[in-house]
């Protein structure tokens, strides 16, 4: 089966090449990679933002990374990218005209849009999966909301008109359902695990410390701050946050400036340190180097990091919020908690910090949860849903203003 991934603003080779990407990023490569170790091959769509990358890079057996010129070629800020679309879906006609794929599953919203309509011109089925959603972010973060002001509605008119959303979570599954996209045409998949590379090990850390490690993009939605007003009512706590700018402009990123002021007006800055971005190679000794692993983002579409903390045999503190209410068993893998509520979040820390069994079995209970999530599991799943929107008899129009 010839399945063509799209995803304008994220891509897979971000993931393979050293810095830590986005959970976009990884989903992708995984997932392709995956999918064709299953005999499928795999073609992954993504905008050029570097006018010296070829045309077709090969990413490993059976994918191959194809670079689209749809505006500049250089690095564009994601929000920015919506004008660029249209270019972007003419060259997948280009493409997929030239060379046709059986199904094609799109990323994100603006993915979506212009596979859509390439499929209009070709008869591609689509697939979509969104990642995150517009409205959602919408409602947490108006304020911060950078989206382009059509988001909202394409995603919707996307959503109606795919042969098939996949959905990450139950609760993204239900959202769609309850806008109007008929309940046959969506299904849950969720994000995967690559079980190979997070599993549980020697901790890289000190035993005798109770080290709390969050790994995120620097964004003020991913709840840092509210971890390090935590960190500062726990007796006895270091925190390590990973991610953000390279460990070279750190002394120059607003945010990170920004939390180390908050933590010495805490009095708690010889106890909380920045590493910037690590290679992805290193995280997951960055995780089994934790205590615990504090995901307290004020909504997450799905957050993967907990998932490999889990797999890594780590207990999580994670925040109530979208898949992670999912993955993470309350009591059982870790401890669940409100969002925004650093009060919560220091009294989670605290009990496990003061219950070593306990965090020790949350550790090997997640490690066990994690094994359903492997990424073999998760791409056999994809496949069959997209040979099934490949195979149909009659596959669903696309609106013309998708």
């Amino acid at each position: 089966m010839r399945i063509d991934l799209i995803s304008e603003h994220a891509s897979p080779l971000a993931s393979m090449g050293g810095e830590q990407a986005g959970g976009q990023n990884v989903h992708v490569a995984a997932l392709a990679t995956a999918l064709a170790a299953q005999g499928a091959r795999v073609r992954v769509h993504t905008r050029r933002d570097d006018a010296a990358l070829p045309r077709v890079v090969p990413m490993g057996r059976g994918v191959e990374v194809v670079h689209i010129d749809a505006g500049p070629a250089c690095p564009i800020p994601r929000d920015d990218l919506w004008p660029y679309m249209d270019r972007f879906a003419f060259e997948l006609v280009r493409e997929w005209t030239r060379d046709r794929p059986d199904a094609a599953h799109a990323h994100f919203w603006m993915s979506a849009s212009a596979a859509l309509r390439a499929r209009a011109a070709t008869g591609v089925p689509t697939a979509v999966t969104f990642h995150a959603l517009g409205a959602e972010k919408h409602r947490e973060q108006p304020r911060g909301d950078t989206s382009p002001p059509e988001r909202i509605a394409v995603e919707e008119r996307v959503a109606r008109s795919a042969d098939l959303v996949i959905a990450t979570t139950g609760k993204e599954a239900a959202e769609h359902r309850a806008k109007g996209v008929a309940p046959a045409r969506v299904v849950t998949i969720p994000c995967g695990v690559d079980l190979v590379r997070f599993r549980p090990g020697s901790p890289a850390g000190d035993p005798g410390r109770f080290q709390v490690v969050s790994v995120s993009r620097l964004v003020e939605r991913k709840g840092v701050g509210n971890v390090i007003e935590a960190a500062a009512r726990v007796p006895a706590t270091s925190l390590l946050v990973v991610g953000g700018p390279d460990p070279a402009h750190l002394d120059d990123d607003p945010l990170v400036v920004r939390y180390r002021r908050l933590a010495a007006d805490l009095g708690i800055a010889d106890r909380v340190g920045f590493v910037g971005a690590v290679p992805r190679h290193r995280v997951p000794d960055v995780l089994r180097g934790a205590s615990v692993v504090a995901c307290c983002p004020w909504y997450e579409p799905f957050g993967m990091v907990a998932l490999e903390a889990m797999a890594c045999g780590v207990p999580v503190v994670a925040t109530r919020v979208g898949g992670l209410a999912e993955t993470v068993v309350d009591e059982v893998t870790g401890l669940l908690v409100a969002p925004r509520d650093p009060a919560s979040i220091a009294t989670a820390l605290d009990r496990l910090r003061c219950d070593p069994r306990l965090a020790a079995s949350m550790g090997r209970a997640g490690t066990a949860r994690a094994g359903g999530y492997g990424w073999s599991q998760i791409a056999a799943s994809t496949r069959r849903a997209l040979h099934g929107i490949a195979t149909a008899v009659a596959p669903v129009s696309a609106e013309a203003t998708a």
